[in-house]
């Protein structure tokens, strides 16, 4: 069985509450700025890399998730190394 880690990435929740963190516009170009603060709450610095996750509902995209790539890979290890390693 795989145990859910606690302190690892945060994954999406239907328990969890969500809030409106900021608004921000997409230009012309499909490009946003994510405002400093978030930034700086999130951690993020130059060069990161973020894993933009969707949810559907009745074939349209209604949410998005933003991840960090490093922490996105971390809990997928988290979730199914032990699976993987069963198999082997």
């Amino acid at each position: 069985m795989v145990k859910k880690v606690k302190d690892q990435a945060c994954c999406p929740d239907e328990e969890e509450q969500h809030r409106v963190e900021a608004i921000i516009s997409v230009d012309e170009r499909g490009q946003t700025v994510l405002p400093k603060s978030i930034r700086e709450r999130f951690d993020l610095r130059p060069g990161d890399k973020l894993a933009l996750v969707t949810k559907e509902r009745d074939g349209k995209v209604c949410c998005l998730y933003l991840f960090k790539a490093t922490d996105l890979m971390a809990t997928v290890k988290d979730r199914f190394g032990p699976l993987l390693e069963e198999g082997r």
